[in-house]
């Protein structure tokens, strides 16, 4: 409690100050009496509930009563308030007009100096809309939206599970990755729309096929894993997957049109083939890419030589890999954030591309993972962090306004010495921190959740941005991220990429888009290729666009040429 002089403020300013509060909180606001007869309600109560004071002075609270809660409910709750004086929880209510809605309420008790009550007040707020946008969002952390099946996210929990009762209970389980034949024909020829109708009908067949203690998910594109625990036998997975190939023989009928697909499957066991997620995954799909070689439309059962010839690839690519950074094969490439609002160009994500003198440019899809594995991914981020706040100084020399945006590994972020050799590379090439922004994954803050929490609050101290990349594919909840110090959220491009498409989708970001604005946090949207998802996310109040509607990712040269016709343009 503040100790103050109590001559400092009268009595009737105190009711005057008290009034105010009360008049115009955001908050809904009830006072009864000792025998809990409503005596004042304030406008926000008349707001929210849609009864005038008039209409509940010298009545009963349980007139707001929904019918939700039992009994038991309210006996708990007026036995806290006598004990505690105080209690604090979500409630479902009703409005006037009939709707329920959710909200969290406070009750606590007024007593006199002799410590008898005389009042009850009730503070509470309608946090209906909040509740639906967090369930939706939990939602989308844990299934895929197009097919209804669980994302990748769950599966890896899932799998992680199965692994653990699996050792405990020296069970056996097989992995099967099924990828569709000759799927991108199908895009490329009918439609989108048409495929992505497809793959709804394809998972609802795979599901109907499968035991309730069976795992199906969509693992990524046409991509599908199915997890068989408590396999008796391999010959178990080869009858499931044989029965797959048939079951996906028959014909699709799809907007009243015959369509045929196949599949190629690709089987791992547990414990034979891998003890852990990302090795089981790696080698089932080993097996499915060796179906495909066999001609298609069949399942192959992952077996060693598969990885020697993997192996050596690996090997060959991790060499040259290790002498790339000698070499100066890598280049960074920019891509330009778009101010939804202004018009301009905000700031610019840097993008390593790796220029093999033989094979060309290697994806970072292949050559960054191997990095992360072998330990070179330190020295690659160290060159990858000097080389864009290089870049970031000489830029601003004629666009001070441009921030840069740098992706951080999670083994980087999480070495011992990372704080002190950024500041040290910022403080080398003279650079404003406050033009820098890192971006990193949900999988990257949230394993060590407070020892992120005490780096990313050291960041936020040096005058750096932080942003969430990826939004949606990982742990994807606002309720996990809010605890973190972020100011920019990038939602990932799969959800945009249907956003013209699919009401569900445009729900879908809106909802993430306002609940980042309710904590303050800005929006970048991915992978915006059309004018119509960029009209989208205009009206949805969308903050920065970033894709190939904008520009595709430029060489240093080509970016000062694409700025320099950017602000002709605007100007």
């Amino acid at each position: 409690m503040y100790d103050y002089d109590q001559k400092s403020i009268d009595i009737h300013t105190f009711i005057e100050i008290a009034k105010n509060i009360f008049q115009y909180s955001n908050e809904s606001i009830i006072v009864t009496d000792a025998q809990n007869r409503i005596l004042f309600v304030n406008p926000a109560f008349e707001i929210v509930t849609g009864y005038s004071a008039e209409e509940v002075i010298g009545k009963n609270p349980r007139i707001l009563q929904s019918g939700m809660h039992d009994k038991q409910f309210y006996k708990k709750m007026w036995n806290d308030i006598k004990q505690h004086g105080v209690w604090k929880g979500e409630i479902w209510n009703k409005r006037k007009d009939g709707e329920l809605y959710l909200e969290w309420l406070t009750i606590s008790v007024v007593k006199d100096q002799k410590g008898n009550v005389t009042n009850y007040v009730a503070i509470f707020s309608d946090i209906t809309e909040h509740k639906r946008n967090v369930e939706q969002l939990t939602r989308l952390a844990l299934y895929d939206t197009l097919t209804n099946v669980p994302n990748r996210y769950l599966l890896e929990k899932r799998l992680e599970s199965i692994i653990r009762m699996s050792k405990k209970h020296n069970q056996s389980f097989a992995l099967l990755f099924l990828d569709l034949d000759r799927f991108k024909n199908i895009n490329d020829t009918l439609g989108h729309r048409v495929g992505d109708m497809l793959l709804k009908e394809t998972a609802q067949r795979l599901k109907r096929m499968l035991r309730k203690q069976d795992t199906i998910a969509r693992f990524g594109g046409d991509e599908f894993v199915i997890i068989l625990p408590n396999l008796k036998h391999i010959r178990e997975a080869a009858y499931m997957a044989e029965k797959i190939v048939e079951s996906l023989k028959r014909p699709f009928y799809v907007n009243h049109q015959e369509m045929y697909i196949s599949t190629s499957i690709g089987i791992s066991v547990y414990p034979f083939d891998g003890t852990d997620k990302e090795t089981l995954i790696r080698m089932a799909d080993r097996a499915m890419y060796q179906a495909k070689k066999n001609g298609r439309n069949q399942y192959v059962l992952y077996h060693d030589g598969m990885q020697h010839h993997n192996g050596k690839q690996l090997f060959q690519l991790e060499t040259a890999l290790r002498k790339a950074l000698e070499r100066g094969e890598f280049e960074l490439y920019y891509q330009p954030q778009l101010d939804v609002k202004t018009k301009q160009i905000r700031a610019v994500e840097a993008l390593i591309r790796w220029n093999h003198p033989e094979k060309g440019f290697i994806s970072p899809g292949m050559f960054i993972p191997l990095a992360e594995e072998s330990g070179l991914i330190t020295p690659i981020s160290d060159w990858i962090m000097m080389q864009a706040c290089e870049h970031l100084k000489q830029l601003q020399l004629r666009f001070p306004y441009i921030k840069m945006s740098i992706n951080i590994s999670p083994i980087y972020f999480q070495q011992i010495d990372f704080i002190e050799k950024l500041q040290k590379t910022i403080e080398s090439v003279n650079v404003n921190p406050r033009s820098i922004e890192l971006e990193l994954t949900e999988s990257a803050v949230m394993p060590h959740a407070e020892k992120s929490v005490e780096r990313l609050t050291m960041l936020k101290t040096m005058g750096i941005s932080i942003a969430i990349d990826d939004f949606g594919t990982g742990f994807s909840s606002l309720s996990y991220l809010h605890r973190f110090p972020i100011d920019i959220l990038k939602i990932d491009r799969s959800f945009i990429k249907q956003l013209s498409r699919y009401r569900e989708e445009s729900a879908i970001v809106n909802a993430i888009i306002m609940m980042a604005h309710s904590l303050q946090i800005r929006v970048v949207a991915e992978g915006v290729e059309t004018k119509k998802q960029y009209q989208i996310l205009e009206k949805q109040s969308c903050d920065f666009v970033q894709g190939y509607y904008v520009s595709k990712p430029l060489s240093i040269s080509e970016l000062y040429e694409f700025l320099d016709m950017w602000n002709h343009l605007y100007d």
